[in-house]
C-alpha cells in the first residue's frame, strides 16, 4: 500500500479543507483517508488536490504544432450527424497532453465543435494514456449547438440553416420523427429493425439515456433550450453561457435544476454571440450558484491554463474549496462520472501534490498521480 501525506487536503467538494491526513491507495483506488499512515509507503508530502477534469475541450482533435486545416473539430458533411464520435478524431500524440499532465489536468471531456446543430458523441478520456483504447473512460452525451455557430456554416455540405430559428426547426424535426417512431413501435406498427440509425439516437435522447451537451452563449438561446426541454422532456447541459449578463437568467436555470459547463473565461470574444461577454459576468453565476463546472474549451484557452481561470471565482466570493471543485468534483458530477474528481475512499487515486498553496502564483504540482501511478514528478 502506498500513500501521500496531505498537509492540507482539498477533497474536490465544498467541504472545508482537512489538515495533516494520509491518502492511502492500493493499485488504482484510494483505500483510506486517515490521520495515521498505517504502514503505507509514503511517496510524497504537501498540499493535495484531486487531479483536474476539463469538462469541455477539443484536445487531441485540434492539435498543437499542426496547421489549422488538419483540425477535426467539425464534420462538414451534414448539419445533423449524431453518429460521429469525437473519440475517433483524437490523436494521443498531441503535444498538448503532456503540458496538461504537467499542470494537473488528467481527464478531458472531448466534444465535436459547434458548427453543426448535432455534432456527434462526446467522451471522457485520460490525458495520460498512450492511445485512445487506453484513454477511453466513457461516453457522456451528444453535442448540440444553438445560436450563431450552426448558422455560420452555410458553405458546408448538407442542409444548413441561415437563421437561429432554422437551426431549431431542423433539430425539432429530428426529435419529432423520433417521437413518432417511438409511438409506432409502441403500437407495433413498426419493428426495431426498421428504425434508421439517426432516428434511433434521437430516440435515446428522448428516453433520457443520452443528455445533450448544448453550445449556448446568449440568454435567449438558453431560453430556447429550456423550451425544447419542456416540449420533448429531454436532458441537456448548458455549455458556455459566457454572454449571460444577469442574475435573472441563472436564477431560471437554477430553478429548473439545469447544470452548466461554464467558460472559457480567458478567451477572446470574436463573434456576435459574445457581444456581452465580460469577465465580471462571473459574479452573476457565483451569486446565484447553480451547479456548474469550468471548461478550457482547448485550444481556445490552453488546457494547461484551466486552473488559472479559478482566480475570478475567488474574486467574486467563492471559497478555495468551492473553486477547486469547479474543475474536480463538480465536473465529475455534471458529466455523470463515478470514481473521479474527489479524494475519498473507493475513488481512483488521481491526485496532485503541490509545492505550496495552489492559489499562489509560484506554486505548481510537484507530483502527479494518475490512478495510482506517478506520471509526472518535478
Amino acid at each position: 500500500m502506498k500513500g501521500v501525506k496531505a498537509t492540507l487536503l482539498y477533497d474536490g467538494t465544498a467541504n472545508k479543507a482537512k489538515k495533516n491526513v494520509y491518502i492511502l491507495f492500493e493499485g488504482n483506488k484510494i483505500v483510506e483517508i486517515s490521520k495515521e499512515r498505517n504502514g503505507a509507503d509514503i511517496i510524497g508530502e504537501g498540499i493535495v488536490t484531486p487531479a483536474f477534469i476539463d469538462s469541455h475541450a477539443h484536445i487531441g482533435m485540434a492539435r498543437s504544432g499542426e496547421p489549422s486545416y488538419e483540425e477535426e473539430l467539425n464534420e462538414q458533411m451534414n448539419a445533423i450527424y449524431p453518429l460521429s464520435d469525437a473519440l475517433h478524431s483524437v490523436y494521443m500524440d498531441d503535444p498538448a497532453f503532456k503540458e496538461s499532465i504537467e499542470h494537473g489536468v488528467l481527464y478531458s471531456h472531448i466534444l465535436p465543435g459547434s458548427g453543426n446543430i448535432i455534432g456527434g458523441r462526446t467522451a471522457l478520456i485520460r490525458n495520460f494514456a498512450r492511445d485512445i483504447e487506453e484513454a477511453y473512460v466513457q461516453h457522456i452525451g451528444i453535442k448540440a449547438a444553438l445560436g450563431y455557430n450552426p448558422r455560420s456554416t452555410t458553405e458546408w455540405k448538407g442542409t444548413r440553416p441561415s437563421t437561429r430559428m432554422g437551426a431549431v426547426a431542423l433539430l425539432r424535426e429530428q426529435l419529432l420523427k423520433a417521437r413518432k417512431m417511438k409511438a409506432l413501435l409502441k403500437k407495433r406498427k413498426k419493428i426495431k429493425e426498421e428504425v434508421e440509425p439517426l432516428t434511433e439516437i434521437f430516440m435515446e435522447i428522448l428516453d433520457g439515456n443520452t443528455p445533450l451537451m448544448v453550445h449556448a452563449h446568449k440568454e435567449d438561446d438558453i431560453l430556447v433550450l429550456m423550451k425544447l426541454m419542456d416540449e420533448f422532456e429531454i436532458k441537456a447541459v448548458v455549455n458556455h453561457g459566457c454572454d449571460v449578463h444577469s442574475r435573472e437568467l441563472w436564477g431560471k436555470v437554477k430553478r429548473r435544476g439545469m447544470d452548466i459547463i461554464y467558460g472559457p473565461v480567458d478567451a477572446f470574444s470574436y463573434k456576435v454571440e459574445l457581444k456581452n461577454e465580460y469577465w465580471r459576468n462571473i459574479r452573476y453565476i457565483v451569486e446565484v450558484r447553480p451547479r456548474f463546472s469550468v471548461m478550457s474549451d482547448h485550444p481556445f484557452v490552453l488546457q494547461r491554463n484551466l486552473y488559472l481561470q479559478l482566480r475570478y471565482f475567488l474574486r467574486f466570493g467563492m471559497s478555495k474549496e468551492e473553486s477547486i471543485s469547479l474543475i474536480t468534483g463538480n465536473a465529475a458530477d455534471i458529466l455523470g462520472v463515478r470514481g473521479l474528481g474527489k479524494i475519498k475512499k473507493g475513488y481512483y487515486a488521481s491526485l496532485l501534490l503541490w509545492n505550496g498553496d495552489p492559489f499562489s502564483m509560484e506554486s505548481y504540482p510537484t507530483l502527479v498521480i494518475g490512478e495510482g501511478k506517478v506520471i509526472h514528478e518535478e
